[in-house]
Order: structure tokens, then sequence, then C-alpha cells
């Protein structure tokens, strides 16, 4: 090995030592001082506005953020600049507008995960509820497990030349780190190691600016860029997310999903302690979403600088080996594998407890285990499911991977919008609930591997389809509200005051 790779070997390890040390104390603190899988599940509803604040961020921003962003920009000019502030944005509505209605829904009815709630907001009898859930909890097993593996194979490749070794080796390296805090301390780890990775992203994208606009000022790239070529300044399309220049404007729609919908991101709103307020939640979202936001422009100062890069998704590698010092190019790229682990640790999560517990509750609602035999069943999976995808990386089809990334998280967007983003202002039945889940799988699923649309049009066509079905088919199915054992659990927290704004 280079000395370089000594350095980085150092680095690694030394933040390798921090996020297990997070892992330790979360799980001391939170998951062994709750009642319940909540402790495990929902960091026992503890976060507050800065450490729910920086995991929601620095999942939102991964690591597309720090290297397909910068190449979107090289290759196809300020589009992508338009695309990054959407995500930021979004994820700040979320937090005003969807936080305050999933936290106080999940309270009252001791939801700890979102097939879960989805469950248990549709009126519905008891079977009904059972396969609803069970269903939404296989749909989101399957298809956030290949986007999994997508986000494995990423930090083995960048992990890898980072280090010196195969990308098998790296990619082993990062999930055992991963399943080792995750384990141990659910969602609170996740979210205290998100924090602490979203904080090294920030520090990052400030120097990142620092350099490259004390070098080219912002008028100076604009003319530099129209000089080039003008459709980087002023695109003719919106490519790559449309043929006409209208069709950016579909990544707002796309980007709120993703922010209101996606388990792995909707969760945390659920996970909040009783007393935090939405806009304080905000207030961190905005300023750190806002600068992540800036990490295109490495993609146009790239353009003017390297014009000629065969790779566009070269852009960021390149700009940290030539124009940044070998340390702070180092600290940079661990913070990226950071950007991709903060992703990966969610979704990890999130399979994990959709088997774990959504499908033992949907088989088998009355099954007896005590909280530790839960907590434990729940850390099982954790480590089962981090060993299952690690082995699909290996020997999945390469060229599949990023299609059934997009297919994953998109086409569950689809399944989900309905049950969960439609109900905050019209609830539905579980029939209704269940026929959205699948009209959206199998329409987003259809759609994109069947047409010639672009990646964010299938997925929307499909959410407003299914929305559609879910109304439909929940007016049709409406009768009185049946309880049942199954609907009338109540979490520890049921008197706590609810998320305020």
């Amino acid at each position: 090995m280079s000395e370089i790779n000594w350095t980085n070997w150092l680095i690694l390890m030394a933040s390798i030592v921090v996020l297990i040390g997070m892992g330790y104390y979360t799980n001391k603190k939170i998951v062994h001082g709750s009642d319940g899988e909540g402790g495990f599940l929902l960091a026992g509803r503890s976060l507050g506005p800065i450490i729910g604040g920086g995991t929601i961020v620095a999942t939102g921003f991964s690591g597309w953020g720090f290297m397909g962003s910068p190449g979107a920009a090289y290759a196809f000019g300020t589009t992508e600049l338009l695309g990054n502030f959407f995500f930021g944005f979004s994820l700040v509505i979320g937090v005003l507008f969807f936080a305050r209605f999933l936290y106080r829904r999940g309270v009252k009815m001791g939801a700890l995960t979102i097939p879960e709630f989805i469950a248990k907001n549709h009126p519905g009898d008891e079977r009904m509820q059972r396969i609803l859930q069970g269903t939404a909890s296989v749909i989101t097993a399957v298809l956030l497990s290949v986007f999994l593996v997508g986000q494995i194979k990423a930090l083995g490749m960048l992990g890898g030349s980072w280090l010196g070794i195969p990308l098998e080796y790296a990619a082993a390296l990062m999930v055992l780190v991963i399943v080792i805090y995750t384990s141990m301390g659910g969602l609170a780890a996740v979210a205290w190691t998100d924090t602490f990775m979203v904080i090294c992203m920030t520090i990052s994208a400030i120097y990142i600016c620092f350099q490259m606009f004390t070098d080219i000022s912002l008028f100076e790239m604009i003319d530099q860029l129209h000089v080039i070529d003008a459709n980087l300044v002023n695109p003719a399309t919106a490519n790559p997310y449309g043929s006409a220049p209208f069709q950016i404007f579909y990544l707002l729609p796309y980007t709120i999903l993703f922010a209101c919908v996606l388990p792995y991101q909707s969760i945390r709103l659920m996970s909040f302690r009783p007393d935090v307020k939405a806009h304080h939640v905000a207030m961190v979202v905005a300023p750190i979403g806002l600068l992540l936001s800036m990490i295109p422009f490495v993609g146009l100062y790239m353009r003017i600088k390297f014009p000629k890069l065969a790779v566009a998704d070269e852009a960021m590698p390149m700009y940290l080996k030539h124009f940044m010092p070998p340390i702070a190019s180092g600290l940079i790229t661990l913070f990226i594998l950071f950007a991709m682990q903060s992703t990966a640790n969610s979704v990890l999560l999130v399979v994990s407890s959709s088997l774990s517990h959504d499908l033992r509750k949907a088989i088998k609602p009355e099954s007896k285990i005590s909280d530790k035999q839960a907590v434990a069943l729940n850390q099982a999976a954790v480590v089962i499911i981090g060993l299952i995808t690690m082995a699909m990386m290996l020997f999945a089809p390469p060229f599949m991977l990023n299609m059934i990334a997009i297919m994953g998280t998109g086409t569950l967007m689809a399944s989900f919008v309905g049950p969960v983003l439609v109900s905050v202002f019209w609830k539905g039945t579980a029939k209704g609930a269940l026929a959205a889940i699948i009209s959206g799988f199998c329409i987003s699923a259809g759609l994109l591997v069947f047409s010639d649309l672009g990646w964010i049009e299938p997925p929307i066509y499909a959410a407003v389809c299914s929305s559609i079905i879910y109304v439909v088919v929940s007016r049709f199915t409406r009768t009185d509200p049946v309880r049942s054992k199954y609907t009338e659990g109540t979490a520890h927290h049921h008197n706590a005051r609810p998320l305020a704004h």
C-alpha cells in the first residue's frame, strides 16, 4: 500500500471507533432504557431537533448528492442545481406539514413501523388488516433489499479504490461496521451516527465551496460555461429528468413523496421526543440541506477545468485528486462514504423490521414473546439481512443494479402514497389501501420495465393512479368502522404531548 492508503486506513479506523461507540452508547442509553420494541425500532421516541433533523438530511442526501449529482451537473448543466434544491426543500416540507400528523397518529395507534401504521390507520376486519400489514411489509422488504444491494456495491466501489483493496473486501468491511452499530442501537444508533456523518458532510460542502468560489467567482463560472456550451447555463431540456424543460418540476412531487412516503425517511418523523416542535427541526434541516445542495457546482467547476472527461461521474473523484490536498481528499472521500452509509443503515433497519416485526405481527398477531426477545429478534434480523444483501451484491448481475435501485424507491413511493400521504387528508379503508399498494407496485414497475419513460415519470404516474384507486376502492368498500384487537394497541407514550408546530 502507498502512504496515502495507510493514511486513509487510519482515518477509516478512527471513524469506525466513533460509529461503534455511538452504537454502544445508544444501546445502553435508549434501547435498554425503553420498554418493548419501541426503543429499538423508534429510538424510544427520543430524538431531539438536532439529532432528528440531522438524520433526516443525512438520509435524504445520500451518496448520490456527492457522486451522482456533480456528474449530472457536468453532463447536463444547471438543471441539477434545481433538482438538488428540491430535495432539501421537500425535506423541510415533510417536517413542517407531515411530521405532526404521522407522529400523532403513530402514538395514538402504537405503530412502530410504516407497514404497521398503514394497517392500523385503515378500518377493516382483523384478517384484512393482517393481510394489509403483511403485504406492505413484503413489498417494503423486497423493493428496499435490492436498493440496499446497490448501496452496498457503491460503498464497495468507492471504499475499495480509496483503501486500495478489492471491491468485495471493502463492501464486506463497510457492511460489517453498519451491521454492528445498527444491531446495537437500532434507529437511535442510525440517527446518532447519521448526525455525526451529516456534520462531516456539511464541513465538506463548506470547504469545497470555499475552494471553488475563491478560484472562480459565480459570475465568472457562468460566463465560462456559456462559452463552452450555452445549454449548460440555460438548458433546452430537463435532462436527465425529462426531455421538455418543464419536466424538471416533476422532481418536486417526486421529492415530496421521497421525504414523506418512503419508509426509511418517514419513520424518522415518528421518532421525535413529544416536546419537539416541528419548526425547530426545520431550522436544522433547511440550512444543512441548502449547503449540501451546493455540491453539484463541483460538476460545473470541473466542466471548466476538465472539459473532456470521458465519464461524467468522474467529476468528483477528479476534483478531489487535482484540487484537494491529500489529507483533505481522504477525509472528504470518507465523508462521501458516510453519505452512502447514512442511507444504507436506514434501509437495512427498515428491511429488517419489515420482516422481524411486521411480518411476525401479520402472521401471528397474538404471539406472546417478551420485550427482550422481541428486541433480540429485531437485532438478529439486522445481522441476517446484512449478510443476505452482501451475498446478493456478490452474485447479482452488475448491469441490473442501478435500474433495480431506481425501481425500488420509486415503486415503493407509488405503492404507499395513498395509504400514507393521501390518508392525511382523507382516510380510506383497509381494502382501499391494499388495492393502492398493489396497483402502485404493478403500474410503476410495469412502466419502468416496459416503457421508454424517464426514471421520474413512471413513479409519479403510478402514484397518481394508485391514489385514485385508493379513494375509489375505499368509497365502494366503506362500512361502519370495525374495531378489533389488532387495531386497539396503544404505545407506551399514548399520553405524550404530540409533535407541535
